[in-house]
């Protein structure tokens, strides 16, 4: 490999952490929903700009796209994709970021305190794994936030690949098309990138959790918005008057099978998740999100969602206090993926699925084909076009204080994407 004795993919990882880039699902309609993710995109776009790649742009929507040119002798090949998000999750406190270097020596690591002052620790009996990176360097937050490895780890991995590229262009390699996308997080993605503009055949998102992690297979995934619209009056005159909108909506999850919640399910099991749920007397909402790999099953949670609305509606109805034509609750769903396994698994895109198993192999990493628990950018643009598969980011305990990432597994990465690229080469 072309490894140096210190990686810079460590630095690139530390200091893309410290930028703050959560999404937020609350202004969705806005590209990018924060604006602090046109920091992380700023300082991404020059990261690039000074390794010597080609084209580089950052647009209005916080995209940022670039090319790199092929090595000798494989100027002909198709151009290969890879992409990454900028965001990070929204789902608990991610600024400011203090990411931190801890050595593992086994037992219970103490991060630090979180915002509540309670310690906050990585502890084998939740984190098994942990007894294979005894003595290994962990990438934390201190506990007061997220680390922001999903995917800031996929970030510095392919931005180091380009550094290796820049020192020694003799490495074999096909023209590169690079993406970094914001609201990943939020279900956005790639569904403005210009795929035109970016040229690639085909790629890989860098998405994934541990070491040697490989999905081609995803949830099919939709949101839905309940709301509700109730009548206050003061609570002493309430009977036959009173329509309780908030009452309403726990009406509704009450319908939905309680063991059909992620915390109850796993594998290839979908499930409804209760997003958000806020509101009062008269005007309430609940915010669902629907997955599930089965295209048929994912269809009828839909319909059963919507059943589980009008049920409660024509309870309503019924009641002295109901508005004649006017129902207590609406419900919009939207379809935001499908299962990409749909175009993965076509055997005009099978090399994607071959080509990383031989990527890792070379590196001595045993590639796990795992069906994903929820969805990539892959997802999206596998159905406009680009097929995509999704590479381990190496990163562990997403989405919450506990996040690592270990710094082994961190440039291992780098190598598998520089063995890729060589394969992709290949003629």
């Amino acid at each position: 490999m072309g490894r140096k004795a210190t990686s810079d993919v460590l630095e690139r990882f530390v200091r893309y952490c410290e930028v703050p880039s959560q999404s937020d699902p609350r202004t969705a309609q806005t590209v990018p929903s924060t604006p602090a993710q046109f920091d992380m995109a700023r300082v991404v776009a020059a990261d690039l700009r000074d390794l010597g790649a080609q084209d580089v742009t950052l647009d209005k929507h916080a995209y940022v796209t670039a090319h790199w040119p092929a090595s000798a002798g494989a100027e002909k090949r198709p151009a290969l994709a890879f992409c990454c998000h900028l965001d990070t999750a929204w789902q608990t406190y991610g600024s400011p970021v203090h990411p931190q270097v801890k050595r593992y020596e086994g037992g219970r690591l103490v991060l630090g305190s979180g915002r509540d002052g309670a310690e906050v620790a990585l502890d084998p009996a939740t984190n098994p794994e942990l007894k294979d990176l005894i003595g290994e360097n962990l990438v934390t937050s201190d506990g007061t936030s997220l680390l922001g490895g999903d995917d800031k780890a996929a970030v510095a991995m392919v931005v180091s690949l380009l550094a290796r590229l820049s020192e020694n262009p003799s490495i074999p390699h096909p023209a590169l098309a690079l993406a970094f996308v914001p609201d990943e997080e939020i279900g956005h993605g790639a569904a403005l990138l210009d795929l035109d503009a970016l040229g690639a055949a085909y790629g890989y998102t860098i998405d994934a959790g541990p070491l040697g992690e490989f999905c081609y297979e995803t949830f099919n995934a939709a949101e839905a918005t309940i709301r509700a619209n109730g009548r206050s009056v003061h609570t002493g005159t309430a009977k036959d008057v009173m329509v309780n909108a908030s009452e309403a909506l726990l009406r509704v999850h009450q319908l939905i099978p309680p063991q059909d919640r992620p915390e109850f399910t796993q594998d290839r099991e979908g499930f409804f998740y209760l997003e958000r749920i806020e509101g009062n007397c008269e005007d309430a909402r609940a915010d669902y999100i629907i997955r599930d790999h089965d295209r048929d099953r994912f269809e009828a949670r839909k319909d059963l969602l919507r059943s589980a609305v009008a049920q409660v509606n024509e309870e309503y109805a019924l009641r002295p206090s109901a508005a004649a034509g006017q129902p207590v609750l609406s419900i919009e769903i939207r379809d935001q993926y499908r299962n990409m396994a749909e175009v993965i698994t076509r055997p005009e895109n099978a090399h994607l699925i071959e080509s990383a198993r031989r990527a890792y192999a070379a590196c001595g990493v045993t590639m796990r084909t795992v069906p994903m628990r929820g969805g990539t950018d892959g997802a999206q643009l596998s159905f406009r076009g680009l097929p995509c598969a999704n590479l381990s980011a190496y990163y562990h305990n997403a989405h919450g204080v506990t996040e690592f990432v270990p710094v082994r597994e961190l440039e291992t990465m780098v190598d598998v994407l520089q063995e890729l690229v060589g394969i992709y080469a290949e003629g």
